[in-house]
């Protein structure tokens, strides 16, 4: 949030946040970033509800009652929808998954440490 509000160039939204992705799927990350210029195109009354886009950049937090794979899915519909960046963080299996658009997921591990590995994905 602060990193949003200094570099002025987009709104950061929390978990309570939810939004109307362009396939109809009504979603809510644990964060998200969007461009101002989006966001501003956006009727006021529509940015109270779920507002009907799909966020530039998404965060989800794997919690112990997730499914691995179900998040996968949200964060390739995330993209598929828009998103240019995802990252999806699981500290159970000490990673990170970032998603790009156009690209193969890379994970990321142990991404606190000084020793970062990447694999695909799919291993997460």
């Amino acid at each position: 949030m602060d990193w949003a509000k200094r570099d002025g160039t987009g709104v950061c939204f929390a978990t309570d946040t939810g939004f109307t992705l362009p396939n109809s799927a009504k979603r809510g990350p644990d964060a998200a970033w969007v461009r101002l210029e989006r966001w501003n195109k956006i009727p006021e009354e529509q940015q109270e509800r779920l507002a009907p886009l799909c966020p530039d950049f998404v965060i989800d937090l794997r919690s112990p009652s997730d499914h691995l794979s179900d998040l996968e899915r949200k964060m390739e519909e995330y993209i598929a929808n828009g998103a240019q960046l995802g990252w999806l963080l699981d500290p159970f299996d000490k990673c990170a998954v970032i998603y790009r658009a156009g690209q193969t997921p890379a994970r990321i591990e142990n991404p606190g440490s000084n020793r970062r590995r990447r694999r695909s994905a799919r291993s997460c």
